[in-house]
């Protein structure tokens, strides 16, 4: 019974991020290659499993699961990258914004430091 409440949980996120990145259920559905109906009965709760190959094709499209914490720091690194990385092609301003304010950061820790 909890894992059905926690899968109905995971699914209403992955409506809502999926809907925030204006993909259709549809397209989406394709993207995963799964039926329409699955990823329909995956988001309301009504399907009470998910295949790993699919898990991690939701994760990499909508980022749906919290960061790992036990995460080594390149994989962190590189996950921020990535996000940088499409942030620049959709919005190149906030992408300059963010690492401009990180090289900052990391120049102001620096002296600080010394």
């Amino acid at each position: 019974m909890e894992v059905k409440v926690m899968l109905e949980h995971f699914g209403q996120q992955i409506r809502q991020l999926r809907v925030r990145k204006g993909k259709g259920l549809n397209e989406f559905a394709k993207e995963l290659h799964v039926s329409a109906g699955y990823l329909s009965n995956l988001e309301t709760g009504k399907s009470d499993n998910i295949k790993l190959d699919v898990l991690e094709k939701i994760q990499k499209e909508l980022k749906v699961l919290p960061l790992d914490t036990t995460s080594s720091f390149s994989q962190r690194l590189k996950r921020i990258e990535q996000n940088i990385s499409e942030l620049e092609k959709n919005d190149p301003l906030y992408a300059e914004f963010l690492i401009q304010n990180l090289e900052t950061s990391i120049e102001w820790i620096k002296e600080k430091k010394k």
